[in-house]
């Protein structure tokens, strides 16, 4: 079948790093699954990015404006505008384009996999008579704490606009992490964000419900059925009208798999790690949507790290470094490197390296488990914290850094070169989530999810 005639599928990620890598590396298997991918994504992204995919490639691109003036921020808030109030016209006009091309000859489009966080390309499926599944590129249990919203409420846990009633334990089973109030992802910023935040989890549930599957980038062995789900205390059990979950996480291991960066990536920090001695250097990184940590946090993880000395590579965009002290990077040169954005996955695959201090991200996550590193955790917005729970609680391969401190620093470093096993739980974890029997199940499940979409053309 050539590319053609083959049928279409449109992927539609949310516009931001930690969302666009995982749906490329689905579309990558998805073209090995007879279909043409076309991935959907922001004018301004597509600028980005669109070299790294490169020509001749089973992946299309295609960018439509967002409306967003230049130089504007293009924080949560902006995003969402644009994903509401313009983006969906320009997603109907390519989608009334490529229904012309088929009378040429040009493939049906055969779905749309959507991003649950870009909801609103399920509403313009629905519109066009196009089936969609939806895709959730986190761990599958952020999933199923944004569906526990409507039991929260009738429970009294949160109000009807997301505000936390009680305090304490959330969840019954005792194997989850312990979870309270503070771990609600949308509890971040003003009361008016904080409602915004919460307006858009919920929406995004409604619209998911119609769903009748869910593509997932978490693991086999992690997917939670309905005995295993998170359940409210003194909670009823409820229809559940929601979407087939397959667990389906591509890793890096698939050659076929890319990394693509919005940003400009500075290798030369690969060199000076070919510099420093084996299992030495802590990497750092809070990832690349927002400002990571204000200017008296960096002020005082700089003095902190300069303090002890400890070899270090630093990801820190120029706009954000206005909280380091006069003189700090030719201060600390010998022994750190501050770059404004690092090829990660090379960086943490260099022999040098032995911890990461990361945000909990769970692109970021997989890489740590993938090559091998303990974890710092200091998780600053999103499904971060509950990530950070499972980290530290559960699969014990890392531990929550309380501040910026020179102890706090100093101790969390101390802890992690004292746990004896967590080389240990590193690899049985790496080999649970991405093992050749993991990645059997998975592709089983991809098998299953496109075999159904075949069979109705």
């Amino acid at each position: 079948m050539t590319n053609k005639k083959r049928p279409k599928i449109l992927l539609v990620p949310y516009p931001a790093q930690g969302h666009v890598t995982p749906i490329i590396n689905l579309a990558s298997v998805l073209a090995r699954q007879s279909f043409k991918p076309v991935i959907v994504t922001t004018e301004f992204i597509h600028r980005s990015i669109s070299h790294q995919i490169g020509s001749g490639t089973e992946i299309s691109l295609i960018g439509i404006p967002d409306e967003i003036e230049e130089g504007s921020p293009r924080d949560f808030f902006a995003v969402e505008r644009a994903m509401e109030n313009i983006m969906p016209k320009y997603l109907e006009k390519l989608v009334e384009k490529s229904r012309k091309e088929e009378e040429d000859g040009g493939g049906v489009i055969a779905c749309f996999v959507v991003d649950l966080l870009a909801s609103w390309a399920i509403k313009v499926g629905c519109q066009c008579g196009i089936p969609v599944a939806g895709f959730w590129p986190a761990m599958v249990e952020t999933y199923h704490l944004i569906k526990a919203i409507p039991d929260m409420i009738r429970t009294g846990f949160i109000s009807n606009t997301g505000i936390p009633q009680c305090q304490g334990p959330m969840f019954a089973k005792s194997e989850e992490p312990s979870l309270s109030s503070e771990d609600l992802p949308w509890l971040i910023g003003t009361s008016a964000e904080r409602q915004s935040r919460f307006n858009f989890w919920t929406r995004t549930l409604d619209r998911s419900r119609s769903l009748e599957w869910l593509l997932v980038t978490s693991y086999p062995d992690n997917y939670c059925d309905k005995t295993k789900q998170l359940k409210l205390i003194n909670t009823n059990d409820v229809c559940d009208d929601y979407p087939q979950i397959l667990p389906a996480g591509f890793t890096h291991d698939d050659h076929r798999s890319r990394n693509v960066s919005f940003l400009e990536e500075d290798h030369s920090c690969l060199d000076w790690l070919d510099k420093q001695k084996d299992g030495s250097v802590l990497y750092i990184s809070f990832g690349s949507w927002v400002s990571p940590i204000e200017e008296t946090k960096v002020k005082r993880l700089a003095l902190a790290l300069e303090a002890l000395t400890q070899p270090f590579i630093w990801v820190l965009g120029a706009n954000w470094r206005n909280g380091l002290p006069a003189g700090y990077i030719e201060k600390v040169s010998q022994f750190g490197q501050i770059v404004s954005w690092a090829p990660q996955l090379k960086v943490l695959q260099h022999k040098a390296v032995r911890y990461y201090l990361t945000h909990c991200g769970w692109n970021s996550t997989l890489e740590a488990i993938q090559c091998q590193k303990r974890m710092l955790c200091y998780p600053l917005a999103g499904d971060q914290f509950l990530n950070c729970k499972y980290v530290v609680q559960v699969w014990r391969v890392g531990i929550r850094l309380n501040g910026f401190e020179y102890q706090d620093l100093e101790t969390g470093i101390q802890k992690l070169m004292k746990e004896e096993t967590m080389d240990k739980r590193l690899v049985e974890m790496k080999e649970r989530m991405m093992g050749k029997e993991a990645r059997f199940r998975m592709m089983n499940n991809v098998a299953t999810f496109t075999n159904s979409i075949l069979k109705n053309l």
